[in-house]
Order: structure tokens, then C-alpha cells, then sequence
């Protein structure tokens, strides 16, 4: 099965356009889609209608065949700031998902300690609070808290997009990591280039609500970042995404 949209529309009160037009889209099991766009273009809306988040103003969204009319944990959303709570611990942060998921206690404090490894974070971290992490650990908490409520499908709204370059690229080397391992459906948004092309198995490029291309990405994997530009085909797609952002150069 798949998530799809057909025909989604969303109209906000006091907005003379919609912000999305007449979006249909398939999602297969177990892909690693890119959302990609300007800022203003409707990929976090489009997204958030994914989670049930928004609902549309007209079209449906599916999963598996079933509407989606409200978030469920099956589709897990991480967004580019993180929303752990700040007055737990990293432990309680990720044992409020478990719990939520009404895991029994015993079996939820060795499940946090599965879930830090998993997301590559050693066991002492599960005693600090998110105010004494990195931005990039932060995330790997994030993460992991969203795994722990084993979703099926993973909702990513430019969840790297505030962190440097160097951390940046390692939270993608652990996306991947996870992906392969997990078989995880993943929705990913970035404005980012490079970093659709490293992650994505598709990109779906969105212009003014629209989605104006669906490009599958030609790239065999593994694609590791320093020799990301040296791959065949590279070169194409990039500019195929830069036209289809109206992004091209002019050569003066």
C-alpha cells in the first residue's frame, strides 16, 4: 500500500490563492520521497495534510487505502525545530512516546536505551535534558522519539535545515542508516538541493502550490557527500531541479 493524495486543495481564510492546487501524488511503502521548494511553495502544508495535521479544503489524503482525517502514530512527524520537552530528561522524553503507545513499564527503560543506540547516542546522554545537547543530538533525540512510536511512515519537515554543515551531513548519514535498516516509508522536506539528491529515491518539486515535476532521482546508491558530485548523472538532475525552481543561471 501507499500514501496518496488526490486532487488536494487547501484554501486558508483570508488568502486570495490556495496554498495547495489540486495536488496528486503517490507515496509507495518504503520510499524515500523529497519534497522540494521555495519557501512559500507549500511543502510544509503539504506535509502537514500527510500527518493530518491540516485538514484540506477539498481532495483526500490516504494511507493504505484509509483517510486521513487526524494525526495517528503510524505516520511520525519530525520538524526542523525540536519539540522535546524541555523540563524532562532525554530518558522521560522518549519513554512519553512509549508510554503514549501503552507500552508496559518494564519493557519501556530498555527500549530507550535500544532506541539512544539506534540513533547513535551513548547511554549516559539519557540523563541530561535537551537544554545541555547539541543542536545535531537534539535531533538524534527527536528522532529516536519518534521511532519509539514505531510508525510506519516518517514525516520530516526540514529537520536539519538549523544545524551547520559538518552535523548536517551526519544527520543524513544516520537517516539513511535508519532507512535502510528500519524499511521506514519516509517524506522528507528541504529546500536543500544536494540534500534531496543524497537522500531521495523521487523529488516532487512544488511552485506556487503545484507540484511542477516529479523527478525520479537517477543516482545509485550508496551516495556518499564528497564524492556526491562525481556520480553519473548528478549533474543532470541538478540542473533539472534548478530549472524546475526557477532558479536558472544566466551566462552573461
Amino acid at each position: 500500500m501507499a500514501l496518496e493524495t488526490r486532487d488536494l486543495v487547501v484554501q486558508f481564510p483570508g488568502k486570495q490563492e490556495p496554498t495547495l492546487k489540486s495536488i496528486s501524488m503517490t507515496i509507495p511503502d518504503g520510499s524515500f520521497a523529497m519534497l522540494v521548494g521555495a519557501s512559500g511553495s507549500g511543502k510544509s502544508t503539504l506535509l502537514h495534510c500527510l500527518a493530518g495535521l491540516i485538514t484540506p479544503t477539498s481532495g483526500i489524503v490516504t494511507d493504505s487505502g484509509e483517510a486521513v482525517t487526524e494525526p495517528n502514530p503510524r505516520r511520525g512527524v519530525a520538524f526542523q525545530r525540536d519539540v522535546l520537552f524541555p523540563w524532562m530528561s532525554v530518558a522521560d522524553n522518549i519513554d512519553f512516546a512509549l508510554a503514549a503507545r501503552k507500552v508496559r513499564k518494564p519493557e519501556r527503560h530498555d527500549r530507550i536505551y535500544e532506541l539512544l543506540d539506534l540513533v547513535g547516542l551513548h547511554a549516559e546522554v539519557a540523563r541530561q535534558r535537551p537544554t545541555e545537547l547539541s543542536g545535531g543530538m537534539r535531533q538524534r533525540v527527536s528522532i529516536a522519539r519518534v521511532l519509539a512510536g514505531e510508525p510506519t511512515v516518517m514525516l520530516m519537515d526540514e529537520p536539519f535545515a538549523a544545524l551547520d554543515a559538518l552535523t548536517r551531513l551526519r544527520m543524513q548519514d544516520l537517516l539513511i542508516d535508519l532507512w535502510t535498516r528500519l524499511n521506514r516509508t519516509i517524506v522528507f522536506v528541504t529546500h536543500d538541493i544536494d540534500e534531496a539528491i543524497r537522500l531521495a529515491d523521487s523529488v516532487s518539486v512544488l511552485r506556487d502550490g503545484q507540484i511542477v515535476d516529479h523527478i525520479a532521482n537517477p543516482l545509485s546508491r550508496p551516495r556518499p557527500a564528497d564524492t556526491l558530485a562525481d556520480q553519473a548523472g548528478y549533474s543532470d538532475i541538478r540542473k533539472t531541479l534548478h530549472h524546475q525552481l526557477g532558479i536558472d543561471h544566466a551566462v552573461h
